[in-house]
């Protein structure tokens, strides 16, 4: 480490010779892997774009210049040339660096991101606002790593090429996003060829039209579109870039520092949007993460030297959520020949993999493409089929639009399946799932449901797709579950039918998913404090909503006729959740009990392990017993 440990930040690294960075970059990669192999994080990313951020930075004049990183998992390398070096071992740990760049962390991070396709707008704003206020600064967007697959990126294109401005793209090509990239975009990018002494001929004329003062906007843009017509014509190809009037660059080796840098000088002051094309291998210059770059992405603990991953025993333990929602897709789809699956680029992080293998026809990775993902599967249940859309609760954000016009006004046949809802842990807020209950509950048609259990989960997604159960979305966090022995047979659930769990003669605890599994034993261990005789009556009710939409009117009214006192409980936003929503209905109702909510404070909650961050915002056991013996 003996460059690395020079640079604290990018002025540092500007000191040193062109040849000295290939140094860097492997010194970079070095201490990425040395790290992260005893505090896990995303690997693979930041490895292949180690030359990419060292030329970066040693370019362009950093934090004044605008770097904006997509999909931050890429910006590890990023952040320790910024002067987070000596921190970096606290990254998404509590209180430590965080999993992704976000300006309230650094100067040097020009934007916040987490979720992908976001770059070229983000840059644009920040050229059109350099060049509105006569500053000398530098954009660059950074995007790969799938992130061209979403729709927000061919809007920010369209607009880069119809608006004023000097900014620089550099497309991160390494063929990925977690699981290897689809859709016509990739392959397109696979193909693309160009010829590299024309495009240096056409860089060698503009820069002498430039001097001599003859490149103007308007004669800039009628350069433009004659070259690539000449370009089109002589290789037979259009290459959409240019024909948006992005002058392009590519593709070049994203792994050789010393052209970059010379590449990214020459590229640097030239007038009018660029786009550099760079192919990169995900988890270049580690061998166990080129072999296999998805599981690789984000490994977990494991032994640099030898690259053996350190897998806990998982014997005996319940299963996680995602895999009982693949294994029991698998399970469905093999009794309804209707039922087709949907993923936005996820199939390995929401286990749609176990269906993809022995059904590759009838699912569909879509690319980092939420909203489309939503829409084409309201398109194929217009038409008869039957599909379960899984996307991580944060990142179905993204398709709340198409989710109300396209799912839930036609009242279409989709099973929005939710995963990663409630806190997510080291991930932070970018991935928290905090806002879908907030925000789907007052949209007209839907089925929301949070399974409290495995055998719940089954349950549920065997109801929604019995016929004519309309768009049903099913919630579920994280992590594993409750039972060891999960395959129960399935059994249809009564439509916005809820549980009581408990009863009681003076507080009710009403709860919604697998978050009341803890909250039934805080109740339990707060009656055995009062007294362990078993033939003393409870004096705390739990109830399990299970639907929040619809409610479950009849054991509300129980609730509002027998309890004065009443906590709800939820992982997910307080203000608009469950809570609120049983407040307004007793409100409605004419019952007047005190209420109070257990749920996600109005604030972004930051990084840190789950268990943790239940503690801190209050959702954990201890915190639900304290609110019960006070209330008692």
């Amino acid at each position: 480490m003996g460059l690395l440990t020079q640079i604290q930040y990018p002025s540092d690294l500007r000191r040193l010779s062109v040849d000295q960075l290939s140094e860097v970059c492997k010194e970079l990669r070095e201490y990425i892997v040395k790290e992260l192999s005893v505090n896990p994080g995303h690997l693979a990313s930041s490895l292949g774009v180690a030359e990419i951020t060292v030329a970066l930075h040693y370019v362009f004049d950093t934090p004044e210049d605008r770097i904006v990183w997509d999909v931050g998992h890429q910006a590890y390398g990023h952040k320790i040339l910024t002067g987070r070096r000596e921190q970096f071992s606290t990254n998404r740990k509590l209180g430590g660096i965080r999993p992704f760049p976000s300006p309230e962390e650094s100067e040097y991070d020009s934007f916040v991101c987490g979720h992908s396709s976001n770059s070229i707008s983000a840059a644009l704003g920040m050229a059109v606002a350099a060049k509105t206020e006569n500053k000398n600064r530098h954009v660059v967007a950074v995007i790969g790593d799938g992130a061209m697959s979403g729709g927000l990126a061919f809007e920010g294109l369209n607009n880069v090429s119809s608006t004023p401005n000097d900014m620089l793209i550099i497309l991160n090509d390494n063929n990925m996003s977690i699981d290897r990239a689809v859709g016509g975009m990739q392959e397109y990018l696979l193909s693309l060829s160009t010829n590299e002494t024309y495009n240096a001929l056409r860089f060698k004329v503009s820069r002498w039209l430039h001097r001599r003062g003859l490149m103007s906007d308007n004669r800039r843009k009628g350069l433009i579109r004659l070259s690539n017509a000449i370009k089109s014509a002589i290789s037979h190809q259009q290459n959409v870039f240019e024909g948006m009037n992005i002058r392009y660059f590519g593709p070049f080796n994203g792994h050789d520092v010393k052209e970059l840098v010379r590449i990214m000088r020459q590229l640097k002051d030239m007038k009018g949007p660029k786009l550099l094309h760079l192919h990169t291998q995900k988890g270049h210059g580690y061998a166990p993460a080129e072999k296999d770059v998805t599981i690789w992405h984000a490994p977990g603990k494991f032994d640099a030297e030898t690259g053996e991953r350190i897998i806990k025993d998982s014997t005996n333990k319940p299963p996680r959520f995602q895999d009982v929602f693949g294994e029991t897709l698998l399970e469905l789809a093999q009794k309804n020949d209707k039922i087709v699956g949907v993923t936005p680029a996820m199939p390995t992080g929401c286990s749609m993999n176990i269906m993809m293998k022995e059904m590759p026809e009838r699912t569909f990775d879509v690319g980092i493409a939420e909203g489309h993902a939503v829409t084409f599967s309201g398109g194929m249940a217009k038409d008869g089929l039957l599909p379960f859309c899984n996307i991580y609760s944060a990142f179905a954000q993204r398709a709340y639009d198409n989710i109300i016009h396209d799912v839930a006004l036609p009242r279409l046949n989709v099973v929005l399946c939710l995963d990663r809802a409630g806190l997510v842990g080291e991930d932070g807020p970018t991935h928290h799932g905090a806002f879908d209950m907030a925000a789907l509950r007052v949209v007209p048609n839907l089925t929301i449901a949070s399974p409290m259990d495995e055998h719940e989960l089954r349950r549920l997604m065997y109801t929604a797709q019995l016929p004519d159960k309309g768009p049903f979305v099913i919630r579920y966090p994280r992590g594993r579950g409750s039972f060891v022995d999960w395959r129960c047979p399935f059994e249809e659930i009564p439509i916005g039918k809820g549980r009581k769990l408990r009863d009681g003669s003076e507080v009710a605890v009403i709860t919604i998913g697998p978050l009341g599994i803890q909250v039934a034993e805080a109740i339990e261990e707060v009656e055995c404090s009062i007294s362990c005789d078993n033939t003393t009556t409870s004096r705390t009710a739990h109830y399990d909503l299970r639907f929040l939409k619809p409610l479950d009117e009849e054991m509300l009214h129980e609730i509002g006729r027998k309890f004065k006192k009443i906590i709800t409980i939820e992982n997910g936003a307080r203000n608009g959740g469950m809570g609120s929503a049983i407040m307004e209905w007793m409100e409605d109702n004419g019952y007047h009990p005190v209420i109070c909510r257990l749920g996600l404070p109005d604030h972004f909650v930051e990084h840190g392990s789950v268990a943790q961050l239940q503690a801190i915002v209050g959702i954990d056991k201890e915190h639900v017993k304290q609110t019960i013996q006070k209330l008692l």
